[in-house]
């Protein structure tokens, strides 16, 4: 559990500091909302 919780919140650091190098937050808020729904379809598989 430790190991998923580092996975996890490593990606969280990876995805704030690409908002930073991002300067238009629509593109970022697209970005956001595009990855949420292939991670969400990605994890519910139906496996």
């Amino acid at each position: 559990m430790k190991k998923l919780i580092g996975f996890i919140l490593f990606w969280i650091s990876i995805g704030m500091l690409l908002m930073l190098l991002i300067k238009n937050i629509w593109v970022g808020i697209l970005l956001i909302i595009l990855l949420m729904i292939i991670g969400y379809n990605l994890f519910d598989c139906g496996c």
